[in-house]
């Protein structure tokens, strides 16, 4: 039996396709494995807290150490590396903002890559201090993009910083095996969205199956 965290972080209802292939892809895997437990969150619509002073003062200081207003402080994050520790798969939906992850995704990184938690500082490994702490567990990211032609050696690839952040901020915590769905051209005609929509529910499927 799996635990399952599936996180939404479109600000759209239901015009997202991101949410749309997210729920559907979680709803086959229930289909599929019924004894595995889901715990949903939506950072898109319930946004999470920015990272403040007293946030990186209670992340810094050593538990033993904190008072209650720095525990305060960090209450939120806890509860969410809670959350993404328990998970052994992720679901995420995100779309593509500017080239890059929406702001309230972003929020939602910087809750949780934090020392002593998600990852730790060895200072006497000077070639490679940064050790991650969560490691063994499977992420699928389903994109939606305005456009097509994002890939590697595509003619948008160098302004793609969607993909490679998200392997970069999740692979630094140790979450490492990450497969992409692509839902792409939702600014262009209906016939090459729907294509587009229809191949991303085909690779789900073939995730899900496999």
């Amino acid at each position: 039996m799996a635990h399952l965290l599936h996180i939404d972080s479109s600000p759209r209802g239901d015009r997202s396709h991101s949410r749309r292939i997210t729920r559907e892809f979680v709803e086959a895997w229930q289909q599929a494995h019924p004894a595995d437990t889901v715990t949903y969150r939506d950072v898109g619509r319930q946004p999470v807290p920015h990272v403040d002073e007293p946030w990186i003062v209670a992340a810094y200081t050593p538990p033993e150490q904190r008072s209650p207003e720095l525990w305060e402080a960090i209450r939120e994050s806890d509860r969410l590396i809670d959350e993404l520790i328990a998970a052994e798969i992720l679901v995420v939906g995100v779309p593509m903002y500017n080239f890059s992850v929406p702001s309230t995704f972003k929020a939602y990184i910087d809750q949780i890559v934090r020392v002593g938690r998600t990852f730790a500082i060895d200072h006497e490994d000077a070639e490679d201090p940064y050790k991650p702490l969560l490691k063994g567990k499977k992420m699928f990211v389903i994109t939606a993009r305005g456009a097509s032609g994002f890939g590697p050696g595509e003619r948008y690839g160098h302004m793609n910083h969607q993909d490679p952040y998200l392997r970069v901020a999740f692979g630094f915590i140790g979450i490492t095996d990450i497969t992409f769905v692509h839902v792409q051209n939702d600014e262009h005609s209906s016939e090459s969205l729907a294509a587009s929509i229809a191949a991303a529910q085909a690779q789900v499927a073939q995730l899900v199956a496999a």
